[in-house]
């Protein structure tokens, strides 16, 4: 039984992880660096630990320092949330080793998992479609570019232990790829400790469907069905759904299936996906295991009623699934816009600072993942996300309304975020239609521009002005809550 958890992250999921473990009856450690101090994820658990500095190799990479900081904490599990060190075989390897449980697969089926290579070699071997490319990840810039002509051009390059686009980049000729290597392996270093990258060929168009499975550790492996991760840019998702527009229910099975079986094949323990592409014929290819929690993982819960992150708890005690494939279903559509910390209207550039104003939208069917609140400094350092916003509708139509409408009653306030542009995005023809590939973006918003006819825009700045000067200081967060109205009147007495 676990009794105390170390979340090992920071940001919306490590306060996604905190309140599931709240509802459990397990107490939750959290870590936090020196640009996260105030961050909100720090007061959702019961206690928190100051990890280093902001530099992720001195903190939220830093598996040492995190293994020493559970034990010190006597915290029977780490869960890694995603990112960071969620894929690393060898932090694993070292909570195994110090009888610490890991949330997340044994460190032998993550590096058959979550080594991208090794995951494309048993792929084949098993005789499942994949995309042509390296099966041998590289350091070496003339290796690599000797692989480039082999596999021809356009093609991407990957980070072996990469995730959420880090170290990826289309190339078009061998100057393009020389010029790329040392980025992507310098990029792929910062973001995971391992800067290995491959190449894959290129495919046009496609679309980016994952089907997420659950593995306990008798041999029990289920699907909870797919989710639809086309709208990126950068090859970082932008927009995720459930059902996807493109599967029919025979194509929905077969997928399925090779999901399964792809699990199978690697002996998978814990939540993960399973991705493939899909190209403009219905052929599809894997693609990768993602083996963690997804971003995109609460689009599943609200068309399953099956919560993840517990189901990712119970398996890392030993439970056996007690779900049967039978009774898994899905009722009505979900979608997922991550809201990042960016200025779509100058090439997505970082937008760091201070929220003045921060107000989440509510109603039947909506749904925040955040790791923000009004007076946060968002930092630098990290991967710019701050909150996940998702819908739930009958059906994908209803989904689209209740996501627009809630798009338009989230006010950020003193930094650029990526909201008014997903707004324009799930209100075009073409995303409405269900016509979206993974070149959907620079294809239809290459050259996007916030509206000049947005009136919530000076709205927002009046009541951020409004409120600012009695604003509840992030300080002032205490116990995972925000002081109540009346703790901020100052004394007062009836």
């Amino acid at each position: 039984m676990i009794k105390r958890i170390l979340i090992a992250n920071r940001g919306e999921i490590a306060v996604r992880v905190a309140r599931t473990c709240k509802i459990m009856g397990i107490k939750t450690v959290a870590v936090f660096s020196e640009a996260d101090r105030e961050s909100p994820h720090v007061y959702e658990a019961d206690d928190a630990v100051f990890i280093g500095d902001a530099d992720p190799l001195s903190s939220y990479l830093n598996m040492e320092k995190m293994v020493a900081v559970a034990k010190k904490t006597s915290a029977d599990a780490i869960h890694p949330g995603y990112g960071f060190l969620s894929e690393n075989s060898d932090f694993s390897k070292l909570c195994e080793s110090q009888g610490i449980i890991f949330i997340g697969p044994p460190h032998d089926v993550l590096k058959r998992a979550g080594d991208k290579i090794q995951a494309r070699r048993i792929m084949i071997e098993n005789g499942i479609k994949i995309i042509p490319g390296m099966t041998d990840p590289s350091l070496d810039t003339d290796e690599i570019l000797a692989h480039g002509e082999r596999i021809g051009y356009p093609l991407i390059i990957k980070a072996v232990s990469g995730g959420g686009g880090k170290g990826m980049r289309v190339i078009y000729d061998r100057s393009g790829l020389k010029e790329a290597i040392p980025l992507s392996i310098s990029e792929a270093q910062e973001a995971f400790g391992d800067g290995r990258i491959y190449l894959e060929k290129y495919l046009a168009k496609p679309r980016h469907i994952e089907f997420q499975i659950l593995g306990d550790k008798y041999g029990n492996i289920v699907h909870l069905f797919e989710r639809e991760c086309s709208i990126q840019r950068r090859y970082q998702k932008l927009v995720e759904e459930t059902p996807s527009p493109a599967l029919d229910e025979e194509l929905r099975a077969t997928m399925a299936e090779t999901a399964i079986k792809v699990a199978e094949t690697v002996g998978y323990v814990g939540a993960g996906t399973i991705e493939f592409l899909l190209d403009q014929d219905g052929n599809f290819y894997f693609l990768e295991i993602n083996a963690r929690l997804q971003v995109e993982h609460p689009v599943t819960e609200l068309t399953s009623g099956i919560d993840i992150v517990r189901k990712q708890i119970d398996i890392a005690m030993g439970e056996q699934l007690n779900i049967f494939p039978d009774s898994i279903c899905q009722s009505g559509h979900a979608i997922e816009c991550r809201i990042y910390a960016e200025d779509p209207a100058d090439n997505f550039a970082p937008s760091p600072g201070r929220i003045l104003f921060y107000k989440e939208p509510s109603g039947p069917g909506v749904r925040v993942d955040s790791g923000i609140c009004q007076g946060f400094e968002v930092p630098v350092y990290y991967d710019p996300i701050l909150s996940k916003l998702i819908v739930w509708g009958e059906d994908r139509t209803s989904a689209i309304k209740r996501m627009k409408m809630a798009l338009e009653e989230y006010p950020i306030l003193g930094i650029k975020t990526t909201a008014p542009f997903l707004l324009d995005v799930i209100s075009s023809e073409e995303f409405l239609n269900g016509d979206i590939h993974i070149s959907f973006i620079e294809e239809n918003f290459k050259d996007w521009n916030a509206s000049n006819e947005d009136i919530q825009v000076p709205v927002c700045a009046y009541f951020g002005d409004e409120f600012f000067s009695s604003q509840v200081n992030v300080s002032e967060i205490k116990g995972g809550r925000f002081q109540s109205p009346w703790d901020t009147l100052g004394a007062w007495r009836i």
